[in-house]
């Protein structure tokens, strides 16, 4: 296993795996290429990259081809020489990304990750692995990184074999930047306002929070039952969460939070206010436009009907001229 003393779970747990966008949409397009959308199979792949000893950098990654029996997960099957064939022509035409690791599309641990992940210790000693959750509902960061460990009891009985979590985040040189911009503008609505944006935003920030705080609360409800055992780093990092929390008790608390509430309120009140104030206007003008281009179109449409019937009787009045004419005429021979 990798680590088995205090201090190198310790040192493990400090560990932070960098993955890059180029990965996330690698993995994505091959779930989407190799599964339908109402199937619960999931895809497995390599990770390339670098360890930095504190960082691991995963810059690169490439799917395998890999089956796995729905109903016994232990039923697997995965092409070791594609791997080999594959990773020879990544080193020839990058020599810096190493294989670091694997990943699979979970979403969450299943019982066959133990015995992928020792298969995978066959290239490289301390495998890591990341699932990426690419489901479109997905809230938050969609990849959580684990190394194998083995876990030692308090009480000194056999260790066993379980993952360990590290923290993960999502980094982009400045290429990638340019192009996660460019799919962005794709994706993102444009008639939509920064308002509106950042109202959207924070709302899936706080779904998030509540999906967080369901794991949390479907695991303090097993841990009470007995169904997992206790792990107190977790309970340690539950309680100082706790302890940030503003003691709603006290009056002075809550008198400013209703006050910061309510001048927020009031900007948002006289925000809309304003809006439909200018909103108003602006439909009272677009009326007198409106009013004032009709009059003026009754207008020339009455000049219109005027130069005809003024054409017809200056006509009338030749033609007499002509018939007065034409009788002298015939007088005076």
């Amino acid at each position: 296993m990798v680590a088995s003393t205090t201090e190198q779970l310790t040192a493990l747990a400090g560990t932070t795996v960098i993955v890059h966008p180029l990965v996330l949409l690698s993995v994505t397009d091959h779930h989407a290429r190799s599964v339908s959308r109402n199937s619960s199979k999931r895809v497995i792949g390599v990770l390339l990259g670098q360890d930095n000893g504190k960082t691991v950098n995963v810059a690169n990654s490439f799917g395998i081809p890999f089956e796995e029996d729905e109903k016994d997960s232990k039923t697997w099957f995965l092409d070791h020489n594609y791997i080999e064939g594959m990773y020879d022509m990544f080193k020839k035409v990058n020599a810096r990304e190493r294989m670091i690791g694997w990943y699979h599309t979970g979403p969450k641990l299943r019982a066959s990750d133990q015995e992928i992940n020792d298969l995978f210790k066959r290239y490289i000693a301390k495998p890591v692995m990341v699932i990426v959750d690419v489901r479109p509902d997905t809230v938050g960061i969609p990849t959580d990184a684990y190394y194998a460990v083995e876990e030692i009891k308090d009480d000194g009985t056999e260790t066993r074999k379980t993952f360990l979590h590290v923290p993960s985040a999502i980094e982009a040189e400045e290429a990638e930047e340019i192009g996660v911009e460019h799919l962005l503008r794709d994706i993102k609505d444009s008639t939509t306002t920064t308002l509106a944006t950042r109202v959207s935003e924070q709302l899936a920030s706080l779904q998030g929070l509540q999906s967080r705080l369901r794991d949390v609360h479907s695991y303090l409800l097993d841990v009470a039952a007995g169904t997992l055992p206790v792990n107190h780093q977790i309970i340690y990092h539950l309680q100082d969460a706790l302890n940030l929390l503003p003691d709603l008790s006290d009056s002075t608390v809550t008198q400013s939070f209703t006050s910061s509430t309510n001048d927020q309120l009031l900007v948002v009140y006289l925000s809309t206010l304003l809006r439909s104030v200018i909103a108003l206007h602006a439909l009272v003008d677009n009326k007198a436009t409106i009013g004032r281009a009709e009059l003026e179109e009754g207008v020339d449409e009455k000049e219109k009907e005027k130069k005809p019937a003024n054409g017809e009787a200056k006509k009338g009045e030749e033609g007499k001229k002509d018939a007065e004419k034409g009788k002298d005429k015939d007088r005076g021979l």
